[in-house]
């Protein structure tokens, strides 16, 4: 009889905490369950963890085994601590039971003992650093991830055997198969292989459309791309993130703990490149904000954190889909409320949608070529609300390229480029806004637009609501635009032709 004891964490979204497992082993009819607010794959572990140990040469108690889970009041899923488990089981059967009082443990194990990877190792042991915990042990193939975290004392395992012995007693270990490390099945896995991005000088003609996805990378300014189909509107939107800064060390790693707690860090890696996400137009409420039952899950504007959300045939999307983006361009995060708790999601991000003038698609020009009613037109476009349109801070037509003897000789600036001019703006912007809570001139604040943008500037603004041509929402946004304007061309600050251009790209006019 005796009580052992091992650390493991929780994630609710990317919010992480230290649960302390404590396993008692009592007289009594055989029994082994586990308590604390486990979820159904948590409760089943009962199952892998006890033949896992007996396979590993273990030899179970025939008496009543309790695990508890403490904090008991916070929901535990998912069968990242059988380990855990397992490690407090046997501690409780070993000499010094509170030998691992102090080193978290994590993995899944399969019925014959092997130790299998989890999705969330990177959040996990950021949040084990910050609280100063650097005993850690690990499955071997989350080694990779583990890495990623300096200053920890981690020691992998692939099978529980090895586990039992680095508790000091001798175990009948199955070596298991030989399996590929993280960073062999992501080069080797050409399906799983994240996409290239494209150069911009591929797209034919459409220079208004490039300088404007430029003003949008340069200010972090959403951006709505409205013509007929063919018009190259999805193949500039995927080359957004090649003009886009690259990303700082902290934004990559927010990105790689969030595409870890996916399960899809392997096949990005660490990147400096804005994760890109373009969900079809059926994609559902929950995927795209996140939640689903239970604990909440990311949706992708949480995938697409500090990068860009590419939504095609916009007007397509479900109404509710679309309103649900509302929150998260004004906040950048999102806040997923269910029973068992409510989580917060990062979501700051670029939207960049794409859609037709009609449901034919032809409705631009003369509209010789459009069959739709004038009601079917306007019923189209209406499904993309006002509260929506006015948070795109830039509307651009794209229109069908006349020529193509331009390609011969590349048409147009490169993406390198473009990035050069896009980074240079954002330094500028960068250093006017030391000190402040925001970086970039699309996260500016109306307060600090309105007392630091001139006066001659202002005045047009003031005519421009005077007309009741925009909100007041509008006329922050413009005038974040106009700064971004400024700081591409090289300015101190912007002027007033500036501003009639930042209303110009708000207003497709």
């Amino acid at each position: 009889m005796g009580i052992g004891g091992a650390l493991s964490v929780g994630l609710m979204g990317l919010q992480a905490f230290v649960i302390q497992l404590q396993a008692f082993v009592s007289p009594g009819l055989p029994c082994f369950s586990i308590i604390g607010l486990p979820d159904a794959s948590l409760a089943e572990a009962r199952e892998r963890v006890r033949s896992a140990c007996v396979a590993a040469g273990f030899h179970w108690p025939d008496m009543r085994v309790t695990v508890n889970m403490s904090p008991a009041s916070l929901p535990k899923r998912g069968s990242g601590h059988d380990l855990a488990i397992a490690a407090s089981v046997l501690t409780a059967n070993c000499r010094h039971p509170d030998c691992l009082a102090d080193t978290i443990v994590l993995g899944e194990v399969s019925l014959d003992g092997t130790v299998l990877p989890i999705n969330g190792m990177l959040p996990i042991l950021m949040h084990a650093r910050e609280r100063g915990l650097t005993s850690v042990i690990a499955p071997r193939l989350n080694a990779d991830e583990a890495e990623l975290v300096k200053g920890l004392d981690v020691m992998y395992v692939s099978h529980v055997g090895e586990l039992i012995e680095l508790l000091g007693a001798e175990a009948k270990t199955t070596t298991p198969n030989p399996v590929a490390t993280l960073a062999d099945r992501a080069a080797t896995s050409q399906a799983e292989a994240a996409p290239a991005v494209g150069d911009m000088d591929e797209v034919i003609g459409q220079q208004t459309a490039k300088w404007a996805l430029q003003v949008a990378a340069a200010g972090g300014h959403h951006l709505l791309m409205v013509g007929p189909p063919g018009t190259g509107k999805t193949m500039l939107a995927s080359r957004l993130p090649g003009i886009m800064c690259p990303l700082t060390e902290q934004e990559q790693f927010e990105v790689a703990s969030i595409r870890s707690l996916c399960g899809t860090l392997s096949r990005y890696g660490i990147t400096d490149t804005p994760p890109f996400e373009a969900p079809h137009h059926t994609a559902s409420v929950v995927s795209i904000a996140g939640g689903g039952t239970g604990v909440p899950e990311p949706g992708l504007v949480t995938k697409a954190h500090n990068g860009v959300l590419f939504m095609d045939e916009a007007p397509e999307f479900a109404t509710k889909a679309l309103q649900a983006l509302r929150e998260p361009l004004e906040s950048g995060y999102v806040t997923v409320s269910r029973s068992k708790g409510t989580t917060f999601f990062p979501a700051r991000f670029q939207l960049v949608m794409a859609a037709n003038p009609c449901p034919c698609g032809y409705g631009y020009g003369n509209c010789e070529r459009c069959t739709c009613r004038e009601r079917d037109r306007i019923r189209y476009f209406g499904r993309l609300s006002g509260p929506i349109l006015d948070r795109i801070d830039i509307q651009v037509d794209v229109m069908p390229a006349t020529n193509v003897t331009s390609r011969r000789g590349h048409d147009g600036p490169s993406s390198a480029r473009m990035r050069q001019a896009v980074v240079e703006a954002r330094n500028r912007a960068a250093e006017r806004f030391a000190g402040l809570p925001w970086s970039c001139n699309g996260q500016a604040s109306g307060a600090w637009l309105r007392e630091h943008t001139p006066s001659a500037v202002l005045d047009v603004v003031d005519r421009t609501l005077a007309s009741q041509f925009m909100s007041l929402r509008g006329a922050d946004r413009a005038m974040r635009l106009a700064w971004t304007l400024a700081d591409l061309a090289g300015h101190g600050e912007p002027d007033a032709e500036d501003m009639h251009r930042a209303i110009a790209l708000r207003t497709r006019v």
